[in-house]
């Protein structure tokens, strides 16, 4: 057994050599990280580079077939998150695993062996307050978790973690879904924790925020370490370059052009959610050719909905759509597509495409019945094979071949074929639902492009997205919304991020900018 050298002995986490596999790929390929006690250290690497996966090997989720774990100096082996949680390690995972209908003490306590027969909420609420005091997490021990913002959610998973006796915080994409302002709050608790000697193992995309918080980056490409840094020693083109291999492209030139023709006018529309609530509440707005209209909110505000409704995949209670003037409120999602909308949705595994069908099945999915694709009833398989080449190509689509499953593509892949198929028709309007969540800078530099190009073409672009640098750059003009209506709305070269921030907490701010 490797003993840790008086050196090591600052380091609260040490991962010596990790190897997991999965059929077919090596996801850690003797990798070692080390994290010390008190620091913030972030985790960068592209899509499939194997972040999840070691920091699931950590928390207990994954047992590494190689390498060994060592926690304040002793080893450790994993079986189950129990076992890692009782070592001092708890992670905040991005989809948050709390249950509505309880209190915020009921889900701090789900599933802990004491008190073993009876409920001391008492004892609980207590420490849950302490908590909250000690580390600045503000939160009603008594509120149920449906009454919660998301980023009040995000600290009671933090608690959680707490209360259970991590010194470890592992965080998995903390800010995908929380507005400025809670963002900057969640780092001042995050600064105390550290001060306090914790350790923060911070997981994201966004190099912005990895420079503003991180002391210490590790970076993993194709499994393996490339290196660790001090944050002080290293620059946000710098970092991406490792993450990629190459230099990356942040701020994508967008050609200022004359918006044209009006693409899409959307009047006093009001939709339901699936439990039958107002989930739109009167939005009004135009979409114009060569023009990208961006959405900013938290989500759950409505903006599935809206998309939803915009491409007939849900019902309209009150209100009007119309395309290049036509009355489209009532139509179907097929004769949407025959007025050349194009929509990138937001789950690209279960809305965007078929995890057991090839690639060249998978773009020809909207326009298979027409010709040249089709003679007749019969598909010209000939013609599919040469126009899926050419689009794989085209878009850059890293695969073996167009007989590939789509299941089998990383999620940077899987969007650019999304992006190929819906842009391949030459849309007038194109939806973009969060067109990058998830993915690395390199597939989102490369999708902002493709967005920024079709923008030239001549196409009106609704961008629904979370990432608020994402909005603030590709857009034109900004609707704000919150709990279904548009509170505000700005052109995007003299939006002010707070006050954005202020309009997506719920604040209403006067148009600066009228449609």
């Amino acid at each position: 057994m490797n003993t840790p050298t008086a050196q090591q002995s600052n380091n609260a986490v040490e991962m010596r050599d990790i190897v997991k596999r999965f059929p077919g790929v090596v996801a850690n390929d003797h990798v070692t990280f080390l994290a010390r006690r008190g620091e913030i250290h972030a985790l960068l690497g592209e899509n499939g580079a194997g972040k999840s996966t070691l920091m699931n090997v950590l928390s207990g989720l994954y047992t590494p077939e190689e390498g060994d774990i060592f926690i304040n100096g002793e080893k450790v082996v994993f079986h189950s998150p129990r076992d890692a949680i009782a070592a001092g390690v708890g992670m905040v995972h991005q989809h948050f695993r709390l249950v509505p209908t309880l209190t915020v003490i009921e889900n701090v306590i789900l599933g802990l062996d004491e008190p073993r027969f009876r409920l001391s909420l008492e004892k609980a609420r207590a420490k849950i307050q302490a908590l909250s005091e000690q580390y600045g997490l503000k939160i009603d021990p008594d509120a149920y978790i449906w009454q919660l913002s998301v980023g009040e959610q995000q600290r009671v998973e933090i608690i959680k973690a707490l209360y259970r006796g991590a010194q470890i915080l592992i965080l998995d994409e903390p800010t995908a879904v929380l507005t400025p302002q809670e963002t900057e709050e969640l780092f001042k608790t995050l600064r105390s924790m550290a001060e306090k000697g914790h350790t923060i193992i911070f997981i994201s995309h966004k190099l912005d925020e990895v420079m503003a918080i991180a002391d210490r980056v590790t970076v993993l490409r194709q499994g393996k370490v490339v290196a660790t840094v001090d944050i002080d020693e290293v620059t946000k083109e710098k970092l991406a370059e490792m993450m990629v291999g190459r230099p990356v492209i942040f701020r994508i030139e967008k050609p200022a052009i004359e918006p044209g023709e009006e693409v899409l006018r959307v009047e006093d529309l009001h939709v339901l959610n699936d439990k039958g609530l107002p989930a739109l509440k009167g939005v009004s707005f135009v979409v114009r050719a060569h023009e990208i209209v961006g959405v900013a909110g938290v989500s759950g505000n409505g903006q599935t909905e809206l998309a939803e409704a915009l491409y007939g995949l849900r019902p309209i209670e009150k209100g009007r759509i119309r395309l290049y003037g036509k009355d489209m409120t009532q139509a179907s999602t097929q004769d949407i597509i025959r007025q050349g909308v194009a929509h990138i949705p937001e789950d690209r595994h279960k809305e965007g495409s078929v995890g057991n069908m090839s690639l060249s099945e998978n773009l020809i999915m909207k326009n298979y019945r027409q010709p040249p694709m089709a003679r007749g009833p019969l598909i010209d398989w000939r013609y599919v094979r040469n126009f899926a080449r050419n689009l794989i190509q085209r878009f850059n689509i890293i695969a073996p071949g167009i007989q590939t499953k789509a299941r089998l593509l990383s999620g940077g892949n899987l969007q650019k074929l999304i992006l190929a198929r819906e842009l391949s028709s030459e849309p007038g309007l194109i939806i973009a639902m969060h067109p990058t969540q998830g993915l690395d800078v390199g597939a989102t530099e490369s999708v902002r492009k493709q967005l920024i190009a079709e923008r030239e073409k001549g196409a009106g672009i609704l961008l629904i997205s979370e990432d608020l640098d994402e909005v603030m750059q590709l857009s034109d003009r900004i609707l704000v919304i919150y709990e279904g209506e548009i509170m505000g709305e700005t052109p995007a070269d003299r939006a002010d991020r707070n006050e954005i921030g202020l309009m997506m907490a719920g604040e209403r701010v006067a148009n600066q900018h009228t449609s």
